[in-house]
């Protein structure tokens, strides 16, 4: 090669070199009510669960695949390695009977195709949350109509065993009026009988929480591994003001914190954690609503910044996505909210990267776009819509 070629093709591959590398799309689902007989008995317009490429700079979804699933698959979770991945079927009737289902998928970590695998009973009709325990050994289901919460056994190769455990939460349901909710609330969904809203590990894995927002009641279990059986912990359980409906509940990074929202009272309630016990003791209440707000709404999603200096949490209704300061002592700051631009936020989900926030507007048939400002807390809306129908869940690959 000649010595001007040579200077030429050196000088042309410096300046590839040169040009910052394109950071790859991030993989995540979009779980769906895909039923006739979807949320609240109206009908689901969704086909099963999504495949998306997310855009990490600018936060845009590319619709890649959909997986189809025509009993609401509402909600999903992975295993560990997430080469697994686990839906929570919100119907009543799987084989004929009043019980829900759950379903068990190979995960194609390259390109996030799925495969189903099988489905087994979630022992209790519509099963509105499922997660794995921390051994990767048993699927835990939340069966809100039903009242049970349930453990299914995993596999060897990752599908589902029948149900090992099964117990109906027992107790009288709570005031139809939330004793916290604003003024001129007519919030009530669910004081009618027990309803198992979530369930989920602790951070150590030792112990295992559950909401009934019939009863007012966090119940805290510890999980035989070798039996496949939930026992209940000694402190079983911790009571809520009445009528509240405590739903779902986020564990601040360092364990000793959790946050519990109340459906029917629009509040955040701040424990402070025992991670040796699992003991809770109340340390602030506040609303998830601006102050002087007046009327209906339900809240729906919490969860914590990956930084964990902020919280955010959901409201339907009023449409929007609040945001807290934590404090050092776990304590929250109100620190505005932001419109969903869209109907009814069934729940949101933050990046792993913590720079954007994504709304599933139920109602509206549409996953909404938001840019988090990492120092405030606060969030802008990009101007994206992604469209599917009925949307329930955001979860990342």
């Amino acid at each position: 090669m000649k010595r001007r070629e040579f200077l030429k093709s050196a000088a042309a591959l410096a300046a590839i070199r040169s040009v910052p590398a394109q950071p790859r799309s991030k993989l995540l689902y979009v779980a769906s009510y895909s039923s006739p007989q979807g949320p609240e008995g109206s009908k689901g317009n969704g086909e099963g669960i999504y495949l998306f490429a997310m855009d990490p700079a600018t936060g845009a979804l590319r619709q890649r695949e959909v997986f189809r699933n025509g009993d609401n698959p509402s909600w999903i979770a992975f295993n560990r390695s997430r080469t697994r991945l686990y839906s929570g079927n919100e119907i009543s009737n799987y084989e004929g009977k009043d019980s829900g289902s759950v379903s068990a998928y190979k995960v194609d970590p390259s390109t996030g195709a799925l495969t189903w695998m099988n489905t087994q009973s979630s022992q209790g009709a519509g099963p509105a949350y499922i997660s794995v325990d921390r051994s990767d050994r048993y699927v835990l289901a939340a069966n809100y109509h039903g009242g049970t919460v349930a453990a299914l056994p995993i596999a060897g190769d990752g599908s589902l065993l029948a149900a090992t455990d099964f117990h109906r939460d027992e107790g009288t349901p709570g005031p139809a009026h939330a004793t916290s909710a604003p003024p001129g609330s007519f919030a009530i969904s669910g004081h009618d009988k027990p309803h198992a809203h979530m369930i989920l590990p602790d951070p150590t894995g030792r112990f295992i929480l559950s909401t009934d927002l019939a009863l007012d009641l966090i119940l805290v279990w510890w999980l035989d591994l070798d039996k496949g059986k939930l026992m209940p912990a000694a402190n079983h359980t911790v009571k809520l003001p009445a009528g509240d409906g405590p739903r779902h509940f986020a564990f601040h990074p360092n364990g000793r914190r959790l946050y519990c929202l109340q459906e029917e009272a629009s509040t955040l309630t701040v424990f402070d954690y025992d991670p040796q016990t699992a003991k809770m003791t109340v340390r602030q209440t506040l609303s998830t609503l601006p102050k002087g707000f007046a009327g209906t709404n339900f809240t729906s999603e919490v969860a914590i910044s990956p930084d964990g200096k902020f919280l955010y949490a959901a409201n339907r209704l009023h449409d929007s996505i609040a945001w807290f300061a934590i404090a050092a002592d776990g304590n929250l700051t109100p620190g505005g909210e932001e419109w969903t631009r869209g109907d009814y936020p069934r729940s949101f989900t933050i990046d792993p990267s913590g720079e954007f926030l994504y709304s599933c507007n139920q109602r509206a048939d549409a996953v909404a776009c938001f840019r988090v400002n990492r120092q405030s807390g606060a969030l802008t809306f990009t101007g994206q819509y992604t469209p599917v129908g009925t949307p329930a869940q955001v979860l990342f690959l």
